[in-house]
């Protein structure tokens, strides 16, 4: 009789064991479904990953992504479901390739752009503080008459 209702006992407590583990795999599940859903960019809002979005096409994205993960993809694999179906905007990070240089190297053309006009700016304006300038040694005899002749004219006007 003991042997019967421990045995009973086993029986009954089974299902509650293994309906905690299944409690587990959905917290996992939707861990890693919000972990990718904050690397995917919403197509409507543009500004906001899918997890952070209110619109109902990023609600749809955050349940295929789930279904994704519940079928086994991995991470990389949803994500690069979702960029086939949805292009590499859909990336908050897009890929470096060539379609994307612009993008990725554009800050640092521009710095440079900037860093290189900067110097060539500085380096003018030391030339003129100190006088290395076009001056009036440099200027043949002629020349430097011409210019002495043309500043009496403008004095004396």
């Amino acid at each position: 009789m003991l042997r019967a209702l421990f045995l009973s006992f086993a029986l009954l407590s089974a299902p509650a064991a293994f309906a905690q583990s299944a409690e587990l795999d959905d917290a996992t599940v939707e861990q890693r479904t919000e972990d990718i859903s904050r690397t995917l960019r919403c197509v409507v809002c543009q500004n906001q990953s899918i997890a952070d979005s209110n619109a109902t096409l990023a609600e749809d994205m955050r349940r295929l992504v789930e279904v994704r993960v519940r079928a086994g993809d991995t991470d990389d694999e949803v994500r690069a479901y979702m960029q086939t179906n949805y292009g590499d905007f859909v990336l908050m990070s897009p890929p470096v390739k060539p379609t994307t240089y612009l993008l990725w190297f554009s800050p640092l053309l521009i710095v440079g752009g900037g860093l290189i006009w900067y110097v060539m700016s500085a380096r003018k304006r030391a030339a003129e503080a100190t006088g290395t300038e076009l001056g009036d040694e440099d200027l043949s005899a002629e020349e430097q008459a011409r210019l002495q002749k043309l500043m009496d004219e403008n004095a004396s006007s």
